[in-house]
């Protein structure tokens, strides 16, 4: 019964091969071939077999740090979104409409903000000049975070995770400049040694622009506050654990952790104080060497921080000396871009980020058919049943947490396109000729949003991402799985592709959201989303047995000499890439209802599901965009992601007769079979 299903579904959602059976239609592979280098076997390298040309003739534009598949489709959305932003201008409308058109037009006069210079930011600066006790930088940080300034610790609003139905405040750490701690700490890597450096000359070059006349001495004081902070804040490998970032504390004990520190100040501040008895703690030990961090540097020190921090944030919206020296460090000297994007670009990031939905709106009216939504629904429900089968045949998984694992993925629920309740942005002002204001507004509105759901049922139909995001994600505390509009394009979906490469592409992306609620992280909710252990104990002990495989193969990997890939911070997102294509492989078998798939431009429908996998990861990356994304991104870079999932696929083993000798084999007993 169960197989009649997924076929049934299959056929609802991919007319390709039917066609090609009653011979109405040719198929197309979906395979872009011109970017293979069949000159590498598909078994000592998948990624370049499938995307060797491309490697070798692309060349990352002067305006990016990386170029792939996701910034390749990001970037063929920023024309359509400018068009759709300026129609909405021209034609008025709505008020959400007239907010978006007068947003973009405030970054787009340049004239007006070279005009105005420094002088939008007078009075914050005035602000944090005119401390002259540390018992001030309570509200100081308070205010920054209603501004979108990061400071040593801030809040967020989301789901209690022992209590899903109500949401709760949570202070983390925050408040650096640079990608993580290491770039501070790590003084014996000499990369990372001369970012540092030249981290403090841009400091006092910001400094300067700003008028401080002792810009070199500020800057030296300003990175050591930076580097005392990095050295107390808790690892991103630690970060990951969700059960030792829970720690409920009463609001009247919060001083017991910081008794310099006048909480009340900072939760009034921030819009909290009164609408809660308790607040989730998420590094307690960060917050109380924070207190002497406080206690032991100079209050001059502190203000310096504040001032470049505050400049930090507000340059891109400056004059161009502002935003060329901003330019400079984080985009060329952090990510290796060496140009700025077209002031056009940055204006419809820009406001995108401050009224994601409402363009979000405007781009599925235009660009995101009914039937595209319709059809993903139904991959989904197919993958949603592969998973299900899988449970079943588990062999390290016992009959308790079985059900339980059944239970919760009963409990999934599934948003595709964009959402069924769209924002209400009434209450953001928005002036045509203060972008300064139209961006600390933003921000304050986004704030507020989020402090107003404080006592509030949850919130179900929202989103995280808006439409036009070419992205997708699980949310663990709500047991959610969402897919972006965006992300519904080649070469992840293709609606006139065969079936293969579409279920190697959204199919496995699908299958990857859904592992989330089983990886390392998200095994630890349960299907209300609540954090719970729901395995037995021996269960656990063999998944755990499984993932360590993970934690070894990737931490193998050398994304650059002497930059190891980290297989603790990695292994959530490999997961999920391994059993996401485990469960696409399965579902796309099922699919075929027993017969053969079609030979395709010289490659079966095994082959071309695997190449449909390979060709989603091409990205090719500047050096110090790598460096970063390896000592902060949770994904593993795109070559690790193709090669090092499929090294553990039976299938792929099947598929390209991969045999021992070959670069990509693995010993059974050395693969990691999850699902």
């Amino acid at each position: 019964m169960k197989r009649k299903i997924i076929s049934a579904v299959v056929v609802g959602l991919f007319t390709a091969n039917a066609a090609f059976a009653a011979g109405k239609a040719p198929l197309k592979s979906g395979i872009e071939v011109q970017h293979m280098d069949k000159a590498v076997r598909a078994q000592d390298d998948f990624y370049l077999h499938t995307n060797g040309a491309w490697m070798k003739n692309i060349q990352i534009p002067a305006d990016r740090s990386s170029w792939g598949t996701f910034a390749v489709m990001a970037e063929e959305i920023q024309p359509r979104l400018r068009a759709l932003i300026e129609e909405a201008a021209a034609k008025g409308g709505s008020a959400d409409a007239k907010r978006v058109g007068d947003l973009f037009a405030s970054m787009m006069d340049e004239a007006r903000a070279e005009q105005l210079g420094i002088t939008p930011l007078a009075g914050e600066r005035a602000r944090i000049a005119a401390l002259n006790d540390k018992k001030q930088l309570a509200a100081q940080f308070a205010q920054f975070s209603r501004m979108g300034v990061s400071s040593p610790f801030d809040v967020s609003i989301h789901q209690d995770n022992k209590d899903s139905t109500r949401y709760v405040a949570d202070l983390a750490q925050s408040g650096l400049s640079m990608p993580d701690r290491d770039y501070y700490l790590k003084k014996d890597d000499a990369k990372l040694a001369d970012t540092l450096a030249k981290f403090e000359a841009h400091v006092a070059r910001m400094l300067a622009l700003a008028g401080d006349k002792n810009a070199a001495a500020t800057a030296k004081a300003v990175v050591n506050v930076e580097t005392r902070i990095a050295q107390i804040q808790w690892t991103k490998v630690e970060l990951r654990d969700p059960v030792k970032a829970y720690n409920k504390y009463e609001v009247a004990k919060l001083n017991e952790l910081m008794p310099g520190f006048d909480f009340n100040t900072w939760l009034d501040g921030v819009h909290v104080g009164g609408k809660v008895k308790d607040v989730i703690v998420s590094q307690p030990t960060y917050l109380q060497a924070l207190d002497k961090v406080i206690a032991e540097v100079p209050l001059e020190d502190w203000k310096a921080y504040l001032d470049y921090r505050l400049l930090a944030t507000y340059s891109p919206q400056l004059s161009k000396a502002f935003v060329d020296e901003n330019f400079a460090f984080y985009g060329t000297t952090l990510s290796g871009a060496t140009e700025q994007r077209p002031r056009w670009k940055r204006a419809v990031t820009l406001t995108e980020g401050a009224m994601g939905e409402a363009v979000g709106k405007l781009y599925v009216a235009k660009h995101f058919p009914p039937e595209a939504k319709a059809r993903m629904e139904v991959l989904v429900k197919n993958l949603l049943l592969a998973f299900k089968q899988s449970i079943d045949t588990l062999e390290w998984m016992g009959p308790a947490t079985r059900k339980e694992a059944h239970a919760k993925l009963a409990k999934f629920t599934t948003k595709i396109g964009y959402p069924n309740k769209w924002r209400d942005y009434s209450a953001l002002e928005i002036k045509r000729d203060d972008l300064v204001g139209n961006v600390m507004r933003a921000n304050q509105f986004e704030h507020n949003r989020n402090v107003a759901k404080l006592g509030k049922p949850i919130d179900r139909e929202e989103w995280l991402m808006p439409p036009q995001q070419v992205n997708a994600y699980y949310n663990p505390e709500m047991n959610e799985i969402v897919f972006p509009a965006a992300i519904l394009q080649p070469p992840f979906f293709d609606m006139k592709a065969d079936d293969a490469v579409n279920y190697g592409g959204i199919g496995a992306v699908i299958g990857h959201e859904i592992s989330h609620g089983f990886d390392d992280q998200g095994s630890q909710f349960d299907g209300n989303g609540n954090l719970r252990n729901w395995w037995t104990e021996e269960d656990g002990k063999r998944f755990k047995e499984r993932t360590a495989i993970l934690v070894k193969q990737y931490g193998e990997y050398e994304a650059l000499p002497g930059y190891q890939v980290n297989g603790e911070l990695t292994l959530g997102e490999n997961i999920g890439d391994n059993s996401g294509l485990a469960v696409a492989y399965k579902a796309y078998k099922l699919s075929l209802k027993g017969k053969k798939a079609p030979v395709i431009d010289g490659f079966t429908g095994e082959q071309r599901f695997y190449m449909g996998w390979a060709q989603v990861w091409r990205t090719k990356y500047r050096d110090a965009a790598l460096i970063s994304r390896v000592k902060t991104d949770p994904h593993s870079p795109g070559p690790f992601r193709a090669n090092g999932t499929l090294r553990n696929q039976p299938g792929f083993y099947d598929a390209y007769s991969v045999k021992e000798g070959d670069k990509l084999y693995l010993p059974p007993k050395d693969r990691a079979i999850i699902w």
